[in-house]
């Protein structure tokens, strides 16, 4: 019965606000990132490592028997195992290279009642790794969505998590998959920006109110009789939203992402792209919440604020698994070269406290 409670906690503990990206380095390495924003993150998340030919729940209705899968391809990512040994994914990697995550979807994330002839029943939280485990590029993952399954409104413990999906490729496409009346609707080759709500054409749509926003700043400023000349710098970007509301990070990160300097190589890349995402992270007390669900004995750490409670970034060419933690700012990776030949399950702590390092 604990596990039970700790695992439906765990649900609702998927029910994040979160920003993503897609970015390059200037010598071809492709980079796929995201901040983890919540009140609190759920006992037992930990970076895990998943070989070729585990067992996986690809959907189970409150504890009865369901449908079941083996990983094609070693997968990494943040997540926890839970009850039954199953695992979730937030985000990850596989060894072909293909990266993605979920965000939260509030008030317009819409599943299937019945399942589609020829189609297997998928639940939402277990979208990310399916897709992972599954496929080697956003092409293999779309043609999953559309052809060989149907997301199922089946409530996993009480609770059927509102979310939409990115995934990225080698190729540099990102695709964003958001579950609609009419079913999944899929954008391919966007512009590589995700947050939560509204929907991604929205957002898209939303980029023309601030197609002024430019990187170079008004050498001055004319008003009929009199000219003043500038005496800061910025001015390029007046109007560029700095709250911490989905659509104003959208603006925000498209911005970043228009006109930042990329890295020279991978390393430059994700300490670049741990800077960007750090412009749409949430500080602790600064988005307090209203509603923060049932809370339980279960729960880690549980704040009354929303706020970053990590950020990864992923390399599909080297696999390379990339974060850091709020109380910890040190860039920590997992290989997924180095695991490639392991045959169990691996866990890695998510979090450990920094150290400060004295020069003097």
């Amino acid at each position: 019965m604990e596990d039970y409670r700790n695992l439906k906690m765990q649900m609702h503990d998927m029910e994040a606000g979160c920003s993503a990206m897609a970015w390059e380095t200037q010598d071809g390495k492709h980079l796929w990132g995201r901040n983890f924003d919540h009140s609190r993150i759920a006992e037992g998340s930990q970076i895990i490592y998943l070989p070729e030919g585990t067992s996986y729940t690809m959907w189970r209705p409150e504890l009865k028997s369901g449908e079941e899968d083996k990983t094609k391809y070693a997968c990494l990512g943040t997540g926890f195992t839970g009850i039954w040994q199953a695992p979730v994914l937030y985000e990850g990697i596989n060894e072909k290279g293909l990266a993605g995550g979920q965000l939260y979807y509030r008030g317009f994330a819409r599943y299937e009642s019945a399942c589609k002839s020829g189609t297997r029943k998928l639940q939402p939280p277990f979208v990310v790794l399916h897709l992972l485990a599954q496929c080697g590029t956003v092409k293999e993952a779309v043609e999953m969505i559309e052809e060989k399954i149907t997301l199922m409104d089946t409530k996993l413990l009480g609770t059927v998590p509102p979310l939409h999906w990115a995934f990225y490729d080698r190729m540099g496409e990102m695709a964003v998959l958001e579950p609609e009346e009419n079913g999944v609707r899929i954008y391919r080759s966007t512009i590589g920006i995700m947050t939560n709500s509204p929907g991604y054409e929205w957002h898209r749509i939303n980029l023309l109110n601030y197609a002024g926003l430019r990187d170079l700043d008004y050498e001055e400023a004319d008003f009929g009789t009199e000219k003043m000349q500038q005496c800061f710098s910025g001015s390029g970007a007046q109007g560029l939203p700095g709250d911490f509301t989905s659509p104003s990070r959208f603006v925000r990160l498209a911005f970043l992402k228009k006109y930042a300097v990329k890295g020279r190589n991978e390393e430059d890349g994700v300490v670049y792209m741990f800077r960007l995402l750090q412009n749409v992270s949430f500080p602790l007390g600064a988005v307090r919440v209203t509603d923060q669900g049932h809370i339980t004995e279960y729960d880690k750490e549980v704040t009354p604020y929303d706020y970053t409670v990590y950020t990864s970034v992923m390399c599909p060419e080297s696999l390379r698994f990339y974060w850091n933690t709020y109380d910890d700012l040190q860039i920590r990776y997992v290989d997924l070269n180095h695991l490639i030949r392991k045959k169990e399950i691996l866990l890695f702590p998510l979090e450990n406290r920094g150290e400060f390092m004295c020069l003097s």
